[in-house]
C-alpha cells in the first residue's frame, strides 16, 4: 500500500519545499491541487506541469493525480442547464486531465460541491443526465491520457448531489466509460448511515483513489473514527491505490499533520507499514 498527502496542507510553501517534507515525512506520492500551482490553473502549461514532476521525482515521491478541481476559475458547473457553462466546464476540466499526464499523475478526484449543487425546481433525473454528458465527453480525453476520473460523494451539509457512494455509482453507471470510477473520503463517508467498512466492501467494483481524514477536518488519528476496520476493509477488497492524506484543519502545522497522520495510518494495519 502507497501513501500521499495533498500538497495545500503545506500551505505558501514553496512545491519544492513541500516535496521534501512529503518525502522525508515518509510517504511515496504528493496529491495537488491545482490552484496551489497558479491562482489561475488555465495558465499553467504542459512546461509547468512537467517541472512540477521533475521536482517531486528529485525528492523521490510520484505525483498522484489532481484534485479540488474547479476552485478556481469562478464560473464552473457540472450539472447547470447552462449549455455555455458545461461547455466551459468540459474544455477546463479537458486541460486539467492533459496537464495531470505530464505530471505523470494519473487520477483526477471530482469533488467541487459548488460546482454540482443543484438549484430549486432543478429536476434530479435530466442534471444527472448533464452531468453524465459532461463527464463522458471529459472521460474520452482523460482515458486517452491515461487519466482516471473518480468522483468524489460529499456530505450533504457540502452538496444535495452525488451525497453517497451509491448514488455515485448510479451515475458512474450512466456515464459508462472505463476512465470514470469512484473515490471515497472518510470524512464524507461518516455522513453515510452505512458503516464505512461497508461502503467500502460494497463499492469494490467502482474504487479508484481513497482520502484518509476525519469529520472533525484533520488528518486520520486527530479525530473519533477508528481506522483498523476501515483500513482493514481496504486491505479486504485488495485496494492496490494510494491511501491519500486530506485535512481541511491546518493546525497545528503541516509537519505535525503529515508525520503523525502516516505514523498513526502504519501503525493500524502493520501489513502496510
Amino acid at each position: 500500500m502507497k501513501f500521499a498527502i495533498c500538497n495545500e496542507t503545506y500551505r505558501d510553501r514553496s512545491f519544492a519545499a513541500t516535496c521534501e517534507h512529503i518525502a522525508s515525512a515518509g510517504y511515496d506520492g504528493v496529491e495537488i491541487a491545482p490552484f496551489t500551482l497558479h491562482e489561475n490553473p488555465w495558465e499553467l502549461t504542459a512546461n509547468d506541469a512537467r517541472r512540477a514532476a521533475r521536482v517531486a521525482a528529485a525528492a523521490g515521491l510520484e505525483i498522484v493525480g489532481l484534485h479540488w478541481l474547479l476552485v478556481t476559475p469562478e464560473g464552473l458547473h457540472l450539472t447547470t442547464p447552462d449549455d455555455d457553462v458545461r461547455r466551459k466546464t468540459v474544455d477546463f476540466a479537458r486541460h486539467l486531465a492533459r496537464l495531470c499526464a505530464e505530471m505523470g499523475g494519473s487520477v483526477m478526484v471530482w469533488g467541487s460541491p459548488e460546482q454540482r449543487h443543484l438549484e430549486q425546481g432543478w429536476d434530479y433525473g435530466e442534471a444527472q443526465k448533464r452531468a453524465a454528458d459532461v463527464l463522458r465527453t471529459l472521460c474520452e480525453t482523460a482515458g486517452s491520457c491515461g487519466v482516471t476520473l473518480a468522483l468524489e460523494p460529499l456530505a450533504r451539509r457540502e452538496t444535495n448531489f452525488l451525497v453517497t457512494a451509491a448514488e455515485t455509482i448510479e451515475l458512474i453507471k450512466v456515464v459508462n466509460h472505463p476512465a470514470c470510477r469512484l473515490h471515497l473520503d472518510v470524512k464524507a463517508m461518516s455522513d453515510e448511515d452505512k458503516a464505512i467498512p461497508a461502503i467500502i466492501r460494497d463499492s469494490r467494483e467502482y474504487l479508484a483513489h481513497f482520502h484518509a481524514n476525519d469529520p472533525n477536518l484533520r488528518g486520520p488519528g486527530f479525530g473519533d473514527v477508528a481506522f483498523t476496520p476501515v483500513l482493514t476493509a481496504l486491505q479486504a477488497i485488495g485496494y492496490e491505490g494510494y491511501i491519500s492524506v486530506e485535512v481541511f484543519d491546518y493546525s497545528p502545522d503541516p509537519e505535525t499533520i503529515a508525520i503523525e497522520s502516516l505514523r498513526y495510518l502504519k501503525s493500524r494495519m502493520p501489513a502496510w507499514s
